[in-house]
């Protein structure tokens, strides 16, 4: 065995099968050899057999050197690392000319990427929105539906979209909402987001219809009373003295009871177009009061009803209208004189002030109201009882007009009513 692989060996390394592999192997060398030899040789340059091999193997060694040198650099490209991508980003847009146009507008305005993310924003949309970081999901500041899915279709089609958004609180507020291509210095995409405030135009278009509906109802009866009873006076009742005297003093009521009603129809609509406008002055209730009950004891004294005043002796101070705050008590007070005569007292307790809020109540002692007409009674012309109401020269709208100016007052009004017992009028500061 060891014989046989010693053979195998000197075969392959030292025979002629080893001779013949390197000869193949450095073909490329011989033939440059035999090359320059023959070029020698046509120039006349007749060189002996040591010469020609010293040539040989100075033309083999600058070969192997050379291969060397190339497979070297071959493995070297084939180890190194590729070098790292970089990626440059690119230079940020300067937006500076945007946001002083910006700046100048008026109404709440937002400008958009083309990912629905917000670069910048106008003092307007902060006072509204408040501070939203530049970069910010839209989405995770402005919650209406309708609003982001204009946004989306606007960027999507590349038009500009409209839309109408009412806000509930703190005050019903309605905006038209505005998303447009922006074309400016700028190579991104960009859209402008616009809110504008329509909610003065909605209120005065919503109080002229309603005035027309509640003022064309109510002003129906007294007209068509006041037509019969000039009729009357022209035509039957002619020559009749005592029909002329009792005729004119029922015109006469009709017609102050319309007075009445269009001086409360107006109060009430300018109340509203103040609704969203906090009152700036401060108002002490204390002598305000006292002001109040003394405006209204002659009424109390015909009606036979006593008007009794609980007040600190400290006093009680709001953020308030002395002008529509006189309004409110005044009609609370009156409402507990006419409709709760048959108690014939009217309690005013007033407790608060040194840093406490403010709370008022209103305590008549008459036949009280029933539990299914309480949420309704500060509707436009609810009445309990339309007869009592239109005896008594009401108009419906007192305490609509009183929800009003509170609600402008950040109060509340809670009403407590039990049928036999009264009713108690709280004023929640």
């Amino acid at each position: 065995m060891l014989a046989r692989e010693w053979v195998v060996v000197t075969d392959q390394r030292t025979g002629l099968g080893w001779l013949a592999t390197q000869l193949w192997g450095e073909r490329v060398l011989i033939a440059s050899a035999v090359f320059v030899g023959f070029m020698m040789w046509l120039a006349g340059l007749h060189l002996g057999w040591v010469s020609f091999a010293v040539l040989l193997l100075v033309i083999a060694g600058l070969l192997r050197m050379e291969r060397r040198a190339v497979e070297a650099g071959r493995r070297t490209m084939a180890v190194a690392p590729a070098a790292p991508v970089v990626e440059v980003a690119p230079p940020a847009e300067d937006l500076t000319p945007i946001s002083a146009v910006l700046g100048a507008l008026d109404a709440p305005a937002l400008l958009l990427s083309a990912r629905e993310t917000v670069k910048l924003q106008n003092r307007a949309a902060e006072a509204i929105f408040g501070q939203i970081p530049q970069g910010s999901d839209l989405a995770g500041r402005i919650r209406a539906p309708s609003i982001l899915d204009m946004v989306r279709d606007a960027i999507g089609s590349g038009q500009p979209r409209e839309t109408e958004h009412a806000e509930r609180l703190p005050s019903e507020t309605v905006y038209v909402v505005r998303v447009a291509p922006l074309a400016g210095p700028t190579t991104e995409p960009l859209w402008l987001l616009t809110f504008r405030d329509v909610s003065q135009a909605r209120r005065i278009d919503r109080m002229r219809s309603d005035f027309i509906a509640n003022a064309s109802h109510e002003l129906r009866t007294p007209l068509a009373s006041l037509r019969g009873f000039i009729e009357t006076l022209q035509g039957p009742a002619r020559n009749d003295l005592k029909a002329h005297e009792r005729f004119l003093t029922i015109m006469h009521e009709q017609a102050t009871r319309m007075s009445r009603l269009v001086d409360d129809l107006l109060s009430l609509s300018r109340l509203e177009l103040r609704s969203n406008l906090a009152p700036d002055q401060t108002v002490d209730l204390v002598p305000l009061l006292g002001h109040v009950r003394d405006s209204l004891q002659p009424l109390a004294s015909d009606l036979g009803v006593e008007i009794a005043l609980d007040l600190p002796a400290h006093p009680v101070t709001v953020a308030g209208d002395r002008d529509e705050l006189v309004e409110v008590f005044e009609n609370l007070l009156e409402n507990a004189c006419k409709y709760g005569q048959e108690g014939k007292r009217v309690d005013v307790a007033l407790s608060g002030g040194e840093g406490a809020p403010a709370e008022l109540s209103v305590t008549d002692y008459g036949p009280g109201i029933p539990p299914e007409h309480v949420p309704r009674i500060t509707e436009r012309f609810y009445r309990v009882n339309v007869e009592a109401s239109r005896s008594k020269k009401g108009t419906g709208l007192g305490l609509a007009i009183v929800k009003h100016i509170l609600t402008r007052h950040k109060a509340r009004l809670v009403v407590k009513s039990e049928v036999g017992k009264g009713t108690v009028f709280t004023v929640k500061f």
